[in-house]
């Protein structure tokens, strides 16, 4: 259990013998709808955080770490970190906690796992959150993503950390509060033996995106169009680079019952602490047949 007593720690082991975190949120009991947490490309299970307690009071919260992230365990082979082997590992988790159904907020590359487990897990999933993600990523914010992912310097300070992460993120994370960068500079990074702050993620993960070849990126607009059976809210920051205006007016064309959320002065991604976004997560989730 959490220092705070609102998480406890889960552990599983993935086919290829990784060991893997989650935290669980589960003080609402066995029988509450279960939600899984998906996190972004470089992103862990901490990203949650806000959401998860939020929610906790009334379901079974559940927030992976992905291989190479958080404080699960490294994959000696980089060549591992993709949709597959994350799917795989999702799966385990699933089976091990012993959930028949379950709802999704995934954000970024969580979204598009999202995106990807009705097909792998049929009739199971409740519904799902899709946190500025679609299905067509906009060359630039993916350019700026592999720029930075698993380059950044290392820091020797939580001042440098902090600093390092309003470069990263000032542009889409607006008017913040100094004490909220506090906060997702522990999200972000985590102390060594020698008590030096270190990104918490292995920086061959941004290898493993720099290598696939952008020309054989795949056609996602048929994986969107499986999710027709499956209650969607799609939620974009108005400055996002990742996923565009016109992606985002697509895929309400496409699915007519999606539920569109933008919210203002967020560009990639929104951190769904914002009151917009915990208000329609809250509404979209009450509507759910578990």
């Amino acid at each position: 259990m959490s220092a705070s007593g609102t998480f406890r720690d889960e552990w599983w082991t993935s086919k290829d013998g990784l060991k893997l975190y989650s935290r669980v949120y589960d003080a609402a009991g066995a029988a509450a709808p279960a939600l899984l947490c998906l996190p972004g490309l470089t992103r862990n299970c901490r990203d949650f955080e806000s959401l998860a307690e939020h929610l906790a009071p009334a379901f079974r919260v559940i927030c992976p770490d992905l291989r190479g992230r958080g404080l699960s365990a490294w994959d000696p082979v980089w060549q591992n970190y993709h949709p597959g082997t994350y799917l795989a590992d999702l799966g385990a988790l699933i089976a091990q906690l012993g959930l028949k159904r379950l709802a999704i907020v995934g954000t970024s590359l969580g979204g598009l796992l999202a995106m990807m487990l009705p097909s792998v897990l049929p009739g199971a999933i409740a519904g799902i959150v899709l946190n500025d993600i679609g299905p067509e990523i906009d060359p630039a914010g993916a350019e700026r993503i592999k720029s930075y992912a698993g380059r950044l310097p290392a820091v020797r300070t939580w001042d440098e950390a902090i600093a390092q992460l309003r470069t990263v993120f000032g542009l889409a994370w607006r008017d913040l509060p100094g004490e909220m960068w506090v906060r997702l500079a522990r999200r972000s990074f985590r102390e060594d033996e020698s008590g030096t702050p270190v990104l918490a993620v292995d920086p061959r993960v941004g290898e493993a995106m720099r290598a696939a070849p952008a020309a054989a990126a795949p056609d996602l607009w048929p994986l969107f169009a499986t999710l027709k059976p499956v209650p969607v809210l799609a939620i974009r920051g108005a400055l996002s680079d990742i996923l565009s205006e016109a992606t985002f007016a697509r895929m309400q064309r496409e699915k007519p019952d999606l539920v569109p959320l933008t919210v203002a002065n967020r560009g990639h991604v929104p951190l769904l602490d914002e009151p917009e976004c915990l208000a329609a997560i809250d509404g979209f989730l009450a509507r759910l047949t578990y």
